[in-house]
């Protein structure tokens, strides 16, 4: 791959626009549009970069979002790629990175859980909101409820282990955990369960998981008669209960459409709105297991291009990529179909139905997504409208000309220097982000220095972002981590201190982001803004200074959680490390199994004695222990 007229990034006013359309190659790659601030507003990509960039400076555009675009743009770069699947990767991760005013995006960052079935030796049943860069197989997505519905009877159906063992490792390390004496798990840890037997039951419920039901119904109600013949009943009443569940949850998905893998997705807009409603129906395994709406900021674009934008987004990032993606239409579908499908390793076709079940189905979506956003449209229209008018008020105050899309807040806690940690929060269009939320923890600074505290870990956040900018340019590259974006402004819990040291941590990493100091009256209550050397009052019943106050409240809470936390943790340590005979592993058991410090003290030998990881020796060793602390 190639970058091209980078070097022109900064000087805008030296660069012409027809020289440089005559230097364009015709080659696959992606173009970035720059606006007179340098500013990114538009992100695209083409078969022939020559022919695509040039028309966006003819005299008759083809529609109006184009004819917007083209008066802003003052000068562009491109990107040679080697293929056009390479080019909707990067054109993913640079839409990612910069947000773009002109592109079409997802307005909300809802994450949605997945199955996970780990790869590890003796595989676990998870779920994960996240698709990880290892090993592990993923189903879904699912909506909330039902995802942990299906995990909590696959773990009534099939013993199979939730701790966080590593094997070979902690083979025949302790007593088998309380989930193996509820009859939970049969304890593999220990081999009480031979390991073949239990990756046949990890198989089994991976089937499941596919929508292959019927067999386990069917052993079932064979086990159900057989323990009432031996009259076991309350095991029988607990097998028919267990049956129940299953057809709940075969009812919650009693849809037929078919037997591959398939998402309908349809889309809903209201007129004169930009704001457009997608809607898809997930299909498993020819059943319906669940549906979820997405919101875009689409503009005036035709429905084609919306819903081509919306599969790219969402699919660039999806755990799970179905055989099939039934549409009413779409742009460049074949195009997106071979991308999808080198993604995942095998053939992925999006159709466009006119007859039969599917596009009843279609149609059902379609209906799905109007009444959807007939129901929230006002809603949402009120929620969007509060959320600029409060970004648009604090950008005033500031004298800030561009939108605040995204904004980064962080605090430090510590009481009397103890465990210093701080907290960065995101805030993406008024609305907090929580999936790009992190936490740090201070490895330079000792003591209770909040500036040095500050400094360090914008440092980090930031250092960061300058080592991740390379990885942005492959198309290899997934660029969901947090550090992989650039905020709009910096809002930090403090003053000038605090200001002067976030701003020296990012002159280290040649950075420029404005910096606020959010400031607190007398009542520790959000008072204003503190930026350039000046206290910004917003109207205390405005929009931005309820937005203010919700950024402050959130990013110091985040701190405090975390410090809570770790101080927790660092007592409990210092107290169950004082005991003889108990080491890392008993005193992990000891507050799994008792819940806190209290129940342990309370607990009698025999009580401590069958603790999992413990044994009469050791049980001995902290009863004495309370004994002689008291």
């Amino acid at each position: 791959m190639v970058v091209e007229s980078a070097r022109i990034v900064g000087e805008a006013p030296m660069f012409s626009i027809p020289e440089e359309l005559k230097k364009l190659p015709t080659l696959p790659g992606v173009y970035i549009m720059r606006d007179v601030e340098n500013v990114v507003i538009y992100v695209g990509k083409a078969k022939n970069l020559k022919n695509r960039v040039r028309s966006y400076f003819l005299k008759n555009l083809p529609d109006i979002k184009t004819a917007q675009l083209s008066k802003r743009i003052t000068h562009f770069e491109y990107v040679v790629t080697d293929t056009e699947n390479e080019a909707f990767i990067l054109e993913n991760n640079l839409i990612k990175q910069h947000l773009p005013k002109y592109n079409i995006r997802l307005k909300d960052g809802k994450s949605y859980p997945y199955i996970k079935i780990t790869a590890e030796r003796l595989p676990r049943v998870l779920v994960s909101h996240k698709r990880g860069k290892d090993k592990a197989r993923y189903y879904g997505p699912y909506v909330m409820g039902s995802v942990h519905d299906m995990i909590e009877l696959i773990h009534r159906l099939w013993p199979l282990r939730r701790c966080a063992k590593v094997f070979p490792r902690d083979f025949d390390k302790g007593r088998p955990c309380l989930n193996h004496h509820i009859g939970r798990c049969k304890a593999p840890c220990c081999r009480i369960l031979a390991e073949e037997k239990y990756d046949e039951f990890a198989r089994e419920a991976e089937q499941f998981i596919r929508g292959k039901t019927s067999g386990v119904a069917e052993r079932l109600t064979r086990e159900m008669h057989e323990a009432a013949e031996n009259m076991e009943f309350e095991r029988a009443a607990e097998i028919r209960d267990t049956i129940n569940a299953l057809k709940m949850l075969k009812q919650k998905q009693k849809l037929e459409t078919g037997e591959n893998d398939r998402d309908f997705i349809a889309v809903a807009r209201q007129a004169d709105e930009i704001t457009a409603l997608m809607q898809i129906f997930f299909v498993r395994d020819g059943k319906l297991v669940g549906r979820e709406h997405y919101l875009l900021d689409a503009g005036d674009a035709e429905n084609a291009e919306v819903m081509s934008a919306f599969i790219k987004q969402f699919y660039g990032e999806a755990a799970f990529i179905p055989k099939e993606i039934v549409v009413a239409e779409a742009a460049e579908k074949d195009e997106i179909a071979a991308w999808l499908g080198d993604r995942v390793g095998r053939q992925v076709a999006i159709s466009v139905p006119k007859i039969g079940e599917k596009l009843k189905m279609l149609k059902l979506a379609q209906t799905n997504a109007e009444l959807t956003l007939s129901q929230f449209g006002a809603h949402i229209k009120k929620e969007t409208e509060r959320n600029e008018t409060a970004l648009s008020e604090i950008a005033d105050a500031l004298g800030i000309e561009n939108k605040l899309t995204r904004i980064e807040a962080y605090d430090i806690s510590n009481i009397q220097g103890y465990e210093s940690v701080g907290s960065m929060v995101v805030f993406e269009n008024g609305k907090a982000k929580s999936n790009d939320y992190r936490k740090f923890r201070m490895k330079t600074v000792v003591g209770p220095d909040d500036y040095a505290a500050m400094e360090e870990i914008l440092s980090r956040r930031f250092k960061r972002y300058n080592e991740n900018m390379d990885a942005l340019n492959k198309p290899q590259s997934t660029g969901d981590d947090s550090f992989f974006k650039l905020p709009d402004a910096i809002f930090v819990d403090g003053g000038k201190g605090q200001i002067s040291a976030a701003e020296k941590a990012l002159a280290g990493q040649n950075i420029s982001v404005p910096v606020c100091g959010m400031v607190k009256d007398e009542k520790h209550r959000t008072r204003g803004i503190f930026f350039e050397n000046e206290e910004k009052i917003l109207p205390r019943h405005g929009e931005g200074f309820k937005l203010l106050t919700r950024i402050q409240d959130e990013v110091h809470r985040f701190a405090l959680e975390y410090h809570r936390k770790l101080r927790a943790a660092s007592q409990t340590r210092s107290v169950l490390d004082e005991i003889p005979g108990i080491g890392k592993t008993r005193r992990k058991e000891l507050l799994k199994h008792f819940k806190s410090i209290e129940a342990i003290r309370a607990a009698s030998i025999d009580e401590l004695s069958a603790a999992p990881s413990m044994n009469k020796k050791s049980a001995e060793a902290v009863h004495k222990f309370w004994q002689e602390e008291e």
